[in-house]
């Protein structure tokens, strides 16, 4: 990995500190750029899949990061480069999709990613764009000749996604040769529609990177930038995102909010305090405390970091209630499968939220079961079948009511 600049610029301070920083283009420039204006930045998603993945999650948070900074985040999602595959990293041509499957995968994407940063029509508020609304409406031959000629077929043949691929004697379709100049034309393209500057990606997807900013000098006379995150390990080596399970989804129905806080609960302990850093927004400070604990004390840092991840991604309820479930099923024994959660608004009675969150029939099998010291709040026996219940009970945003030993329900105020 390049040692990193020494920046001046808060945004590219920040991401350095966070660990998110592998390399960038025209580093001194790029640094006066985000210290002179609200810089417009770019990434994009192709939609082949319904969910993204953990691997994805570090191209998000760099979005996210650059809107805490007061910059303008661009998530594009590829709904025209999807229907041409990228060829990097693949042995095989990628199934081609239907515009219907296409689009179905794009919307499930944005369905669980897309409250990870704010949109809008304010400054720096985040710009959802699909490349399908240029690219499906280009002319062939008029593209080969306004971009296509900006393109030598001897370099894109250097470039690690064909060489790669041609060295293992694999075929590469025309159709995926041609990605790089797509994803080139769409740095061009959100650069004269949205006055985009950036385009941040992974490191291994550098080649297109630099093909976009030397298209954009070429065809509009414009300096473009380019800055990558690295492709992360984990510190015994393994890929990052990967279990024995398979992929680590973004989505809740891929990947249930307890299952994903426990990824990140059984993460090694060297990486710890690298992964507090680029997959929550907790502050350095406490991050620095957290990272030094040794020991079975390790633990309470890799709650904290599986429930901030989860927070961000799933929110609070269903990082507390994953959090709740992984503590009933290790110390008490019960099956963690998730916590019901229901919605109730307060301040409500005792009987009624424990009907409402079927721990029993009725108001007067609620107050047997007070009767019997056998409904809890907060794992505290009720003994006022009379009692009311307001925010104040509240603990990290929700009530856990209880019946016995295994049933729990958590309530959040509505």
């Amino acid at each position: 990995m390049p040692a990193a600049p020494q920046f001046q610029s808060e945004f590219l301070r920040t991401f350095v500190a966070r660990g998110a920083y592998y390399d960038c283009s025209g580093p001194a420039e790029l640094d006066a750029l985000f210290a002179r204006e609200r810089v417009t930045a770019y990434i994009g998603f192709d939609c082949t899949a319904d969910s993204l993945h953990v691997g994805s999650l570090v191209q998000l948070m760099t979005l996210r990061r650059l809107q805490q900074a007061g910059h303008k985040p661009i998530l594009l999602m590829g709904g025209g480069t999807t229907k041409a595959g990228d060829p990097s990293g693949k042995d095989e041509t990628r199934q081609l999709l239907t515009a219907e499957q296409i689009e179905a995968n794009k919307q499930s994407i944005l369905s669980g990613v897309k409250h990870l940063l704010t949109f809008g029509d304010g400054p720096s508020d985040a710009l959802l764009v699909d490349n399908a609304e240029w690219l499906d409406k280009l002319d062939y031959i008029p593209f080969l000749r306004d971009v296509g000629r900006h393109f030598s077929v001897n370099r894109m043949l250097t470039m690690d996604s064909v060489k790669l691929r041609l060295d293992r004697e694999q075929p590469l379709s025309f159709l995926e040769f041609n990605y790089s100049i797509m994803q080139a034309y769409d740095f061009v393209e959100l650069n004269k529609r949205y006055g985009c500057k950036l385009q941040s990606s992974g490191s291994d997807q550098w080649g297109n990177v630099v093909s976009g900013i030397e298209l954009g000098r070429r065809m509009a006379q414009v300096q473009l930038f380019g800055l990558t995150t690295p492709l992360l390990t984990t510190a015994s080596g393994a890929k990052m995102g990967k279990t024995a399970a398979g992929a680590v989804w973004l989505n809740k129905d891929r990947v249930s909010s307890y299952d994903y806080w426990q990824f990140w609960r059984n993460t090694e302990d060297g990486d710890v305090g690298r992964f507090l850093r680029l997959f929550t927004d907790m502050p350095e400070t406490e991050i620095g405390r957290l990272e030094k604990l040794q020991g079975a004390e390790i633990n309470d840092a890799k709650e904290k970091l599986a429930t901030e991840a989860t927070r961000i991604l799933h929110g609070d309820a269903h990082a507390i209630a994953a959090r709740v479930t992984a503590k009933l099923a290790f110390e008490d024994g019960v099956s963690a499968e998730g916590l019901p959660t229901i919605s109730a608004r307060l301040p409500d009675g005792i009987l009624n939220l424990a009907v409402a969150a079927g721990l029993a029939a009725s108001n007067s099998e609620a107050r047997k079961l007070i009767a019997n010291n056998g409904l809890k709040l907060n794992d505290t026996a009720v003994s006022d079948p009379k009692l009311m219940v307001d925010v104040s009970a509240l603990q990290d945003g929700v009530l856990k009511l209880s019946s016995g030993k295994k049933k729990h329900v958590l309530v959040k105020p509505s």
